[in-house]
C-alpha cells in the first residue's frame, strides 16, 4: 500500500469509505489505546519491515463537489474527500475551467494529505488555494471544519505534520475560472491553456521518474524524498564559491533566508543519478536525484540506509542538513 512498495504487516486494516466513517474509527482506536495509522495514496510513508502494532486506517473516502458559486462568478469552490486520488482532483479542475492547481499535476497520494505537508511544485502549493478543512481533532473528539489560516502552511509544513493531533476528513479549495494557467516555472514564467499546462506538467514529471508507473522501477519511490533545505544567506554564499558553478538554484524567501535545490547539492555532495549503482536494491533514481528508489528487492531498511547515506555526505560537503519528506513509520 505504499509507493515505495516496501514495509511490513499492519496487526489489522481498516477501509473507511465516509468522512464519519473515518472519524469514527480513530475515535474509537484512540479511545481503545490502539495505535494507528491513517493512509491516504501511501506515497508519502517509508514503513519499517515485519508484523507492526498498529492499526492502517484508510481514508477512501473520495468524492469532489463543485459548490454552488453564483456568490462568485469568476470563481469556484470545490469540496474534497480525504480519500480522493488528488490527481483526479487535478484533471476534474482543469476539465471544468478551473485554474490555479494544475502545476500539481502528477503529485501522487490521496488529497487529504495535500494540506498536511504543504504540497507544492512549479511555484505552486495547496496553501495557495486552501480555503477551510474538515478535521477530526483527535485531542477534543471534535469534527470541525477550520479555516486553512489554523493550520499554520508554510513551505512543506502545516501545524497537522508530525504531530497526529488531527485527521483530515475533507478539503475546499477555491480555483479560478480561466483559460489560462498560472505562471509555471519550468516554462519560465509562462501562462498557457490549463490543458496545455496539466500535460506539460505530467510530461516534465514523467521524464524524471516522478509519474507513478508500475513497470518502471525509477517510480517505485515517495516521490522526492528530501525538502529543499532553507539556509543563511552566508551559508548560500559559501556554497557557490566552494562549488565554483555558476547558476547555482537558490531562491530569496520572505524572512530573508534562501531556499537550495536539495538534488543540486546531493549531485555535488558526490551522489550521481543511479547512485550506488546497478546491483544495489535502493537506488537514487537514474533520472532525479532527489527520489530514492525501491529496485524491486529493497527493503525499508535499505531505503533507510541510503537515505541517511546521502544525508551525511550532503552535511559534511556543504554543513547543510537535508530533512526527509516522508513520514517514517517504526525506523
Amino acid at each position: 500500500m505504499t509507493t515505495l512498495r516496501v514495509g511490513g504487516t499492519p496487526a489489522d486494516l481498516i477501509r473507511c469509505t465516509h468522512a464519519e466513517e473515518l472519524a469514527a474509527t480513530v475515535a474509537r482506536l484512540d479511545a481503545a489505546g490502539t495505535p494507528l495509522l491513517v493512509v491516504g495514496g501511501g506515497s508519502n510513508l517509508l514503513v519499517a519491515e515485519g508484523q507492526l502494532d498498529i492499526v492502517a486506517v484508510v481514508a477512501q473516502n473520495a468524492g469532489i463537489s463543485l459548490l454552488d458559486a453564483t456568490s462568485s462568478p469568476s470563481h469556484a469552490t470545490l469540496r474534497i474527500g480525504a480519500g480522493t486520488v488528488w490527481d483526479d482532483v487535478v484533471a476534474y479542475a482543469v476539465e471544468h475551467g478551473l485554474a490555479g492547481i494544475e502545476a500539481l499535476s502528477g503529485i501522487p497520494g490521496s488529497a487529504g494529505a495535500t494540506p498536511v505537508q504543504n504540497v507544492g511544485a512549479y511555484g505552486a502549493e495547496i496553501a495557495d488555494v486552501l480555503t477551510r478543512v474538515r478535521l477530526y481533532n483527535r485531542e477534543t473528539n471534535k469534527d470541525e471544519w477550520v479555516p486553512a489560516s489554523a493550520l499554520e502552511l508554510a513551505y512543506r509544513y502545516s501545524n497537522l505534520k508530525f504531530t497526529n493531533r488531527a485527521v483530515v476528513l475533507e478539503l475546499e479549495i477555491e480555483l479560478e475560472r480561466r483559460e489560462l494557467s498560472a505562471p509555471l516555472r519550468h516554462l519560465g514564467g509562462k501562462r498557457v491553456p490549463l490543458a496545455e499546462a496539466r500535460a506539460s506538467v505530467l510530461e516534465t514529471r514523467r521524464q524524471k521518474g516522478m509519474v507513478l508507473d508500475p513497470e518502471d522501477h525509477d517510480t517505485w519511490s515517495a516521490g522526492s524524498f528530501f525538502t529543499n533545505p532553507v539556509v543563511d544567506t552566508a551559508l548560500a554564499d559559501a556554497i557557490e564559491r566552494e562549488v565554483g558553478e555558476e547558476g547555482m538554484p537558490r531562491f530569496a524567501q520572505p524572512d530573508g533566508k534562501e531556499k537550495l535545490s536539495a538534488a543540486w547539492l546531493i549531485e555535488r555532495a558526490g551522489f550521481p543519478r543511479g547512485f550506488p549503482g546497478e546491483d544495489a536494491p535502493a537506488r537514487l533514481s537514474t533520472k532525479h536525484t532527489l527520489a530514492l528508489t525501491n529496485r524491486g528487492r529493497a527493503s525499508a531498511d535499505d531505503i533507510a540506509d541510503l537515505a541517511r547515506r546521502v544525508q551525511r555526505g550532503v552535511e559534511k560537503r556543504f554543513g547543510v542538513a537535508l530533512v526527509p519528506e516522508p513520514v517514517w513509520v517504526g525506523l
